[in-house]
């Protein structure tokens, strides 16, 4: 999925806290959203996201507009996931379940999944009681079970130890490959965008950097 923003204006009280002439993410991309704390990233993100409606400008997704069938093909994983209050196996397999995906092929996809994730020994556990990376990995995981065409990521390895970044980066490289889905990721780090970006945008006070 290709997304166009275009004169995004957005505003906290009098704050112009993002003001953004034009951007383009090209599909089947990843592209990294860098910059400093304030500098408007999560806001961006939210925004293409459809959890911020109050701004100014416009926002397509290929050539559509926000729409409930946008909704339903594209995800957020933020740094701190909201898991339900039901085993692993059953957050992971939600977004097949509301998609009405055969019994099957559900099965089969939460299961390749938890072990690409290597979490087999957290799918009976209670997700919202997991570790921070546990959850982190979980969330990631449930964002990629049903293949999305947009998958927009903020921070999602932060705080969380080296290894489970690897197999987080793995994963997020085998589902671009795989899928052709266009991923943007809002990071801090310099390193990670160099090692899964094919693009990166600076912003810095709410604007589009060299």
């Amino acid at each position: 999925m290709e997304v166009f923003v275009k004169n995004i204006k957005k505003y906290y009280s009098d704050k112009l806290v993002l003001n953004i002439d034009e951007l383009q993410f090209e599909k089947g991309k990843i592209t990294g959203i860098i910059g400093p704390n304030g500098s408007g990233k999560s806001t961006l993100l939210n925004i293409i996201g459809g959890l911020d409606r109050e701004y100014l400008g416009e926002v397509k997704y290929g050539e559509k507009g926000l729409s409930q069938g946008i909704y339903k093909e594209m995800t957020l994983v933020t740094q701190k996931p909201y898991l339900f209050r039901r085993k692993v196996y059953e957050n992971i397999e939600y977004p097949l379940r509301i998609r009405k995906v055969q019994k099957d092929e559900m099965r089969r996809r939460v299961q390749d999944i938890i072990e690409r994730f290597e979490i087999e020994d957290l799918k009976d556990k209670k997700a919202h009681l997991l570790s921070g990376g546990e959850s982190q990995k979980v969330s990631l995981a449930r964002a990629l079970v049903f293949e999305p065409k947009l998958l927009l990521l903020d921070e999602p390895t932060s705080n969380i130890d080296p290894e489970s970044i690897k197999i987080m980066e793995r994963e997020i490289l085998r589902f671009n490959e795989e899928s052709k889905g266009t991923v943007l990721i809002v990071t801090h780090n310099i390193d990670q965008s160099k090692r899964l970006c094919d693009n990166v945008i600076y912003l810095e006070e709410g604007k589009v950097g060299n």
